[in-house]
């Protein structure tokens, strides 16, 4: 604790009062930069975000975490529902915690008639525009039905090595209204074939939907070959903790060393109960990578930089 300057030693009780208070505050401020820590949070995006309301159990709703996350410093959000679009959601949520950007979209799930163009369409035309994302087909996928074991109907992305005409279809309005396109829960091979035609068709915004992770499991060299046509790789906080866990701190460090950082997006995946919450999952996430070698202008690369340059906010 800093004592005051008359009681300190060395100090005298003529020393001018000026003097002794410059020192003073000096001394505090340097005290003050010594405990502070920097945060870690501060002009995040996160991607992967799920809330309430959903048809799933979540943690949080969409509102209380966007006021969390404005409260750490948090610059934006995307809100993911598998089975609902939730463009009109961002839009309430904006309305109701300012300060913050929040975006939405819409997973093509059997829920919204699967790969079907009509639904993405008017997903972009909600009020605000701010229905950025378009997630193919995650748990209704055909590659994720199969990798479960599940017998009943899918979405199929393609057929006999070459994407169906539903999926180049939605592809074609995904470019038209500059969106996102995320590959969602497809195989590794679907992925790379949905990456190839979005860059054909001149789609801007491509992210590989948390590639490393069941059902897609994309080894590095695809990884590599997705990021070398222009798409993010995304890694999640997810699949290192609970019920999602797959691999450690060293795995996700040795693939992103091999895509490149400037290739690559953090994001949380959380809304889980019993994971962290995401502000909490984000920190943990960041830290565990720093522990990898990381630096905190990588870190700011993957979590800040390239996440806004995805969603068109740079």
């Amino acid at each position: 604790m800093l004592q005051k300057p008359d009681t300190m030693s060395g100090w005298q009780g003529d020393v001018p009062k000026m003097i002794k208070g410059a020192f003073l505050g000096l001394m505090f401020s340097v005290a003050s930069v010594g405990f502070a820590q920097e945060n870690p949070l501060a002009g995040a995006i996160d991607i992967h975000v799920h809330t309430a309301p959903d048809s799933t159990p979540r943690s949080i709703d969409a509102i209380d975490l966007a006021r969390l996350a404005k409260g750490r410093g948090i610059r934006g959000l995307v809100l993911k529902n598998h089975y609902e679009p939730t463009a009109s959601l961002a839009y309430i949520v904006r309305k109701e915690v300012p300060g913050i950007e929040v975006f939405g979209g819409i997973d093509l799930n059997l829920s919204v008639g699967g790969m079907n163009p009509s639904a993405v369409e008017h997903m972009a035309a909600i009020t605000g525009g701010f229905g950025r994302f378009v997630w193919m087909a995650t748990y209704d996928s055909e590659n994720q039905v199969r990798y479960s074991k599940q017998h009943r109907p899918f979405v199929r992305i393609a057929r006999n090595g070459q994407l169906v005409p539903e999926a180049k279809a939605v592809i074609a309005v995904i470019e038209k209204h500059n969106l996102v396109m995320a590959t969602g829960h497809s195989s590794a091979e679907e992925d790379l074939m949905l990456v190839r035609e979005a860059k054909a068709e001149g789609v801007q915004h491509m992210v590989v939907t948390h590639a490393m992770l069941r059902p897609t499991h994309m080894s590095e060299a695809q990884m590599l070959e997705a990021a070398n046509m222009g798409a993010y790789i995304e890694f999640v906080y997810n699949g290192l903790i609970g019920a999602g866990k797959e691999y450690n701190f060293e795995d996700y460090a040795k693939a992103i060393r091999y895509v490149g950082v400037n290739h690559c997006i953090l994001s949380s995946d959380m809304g889980q109960p019993g994971n962290p919450l995401h502000t909490d999952g984000l920190t943990s996430f960041y830290a565990g990578l720093r522990g990898q070698g990381f630096t905190q202008a990588e870190i700011d690369r993957m979590a800040k930089e390239n996440p806004a340059r995805l969603i068109g906010l740079q």
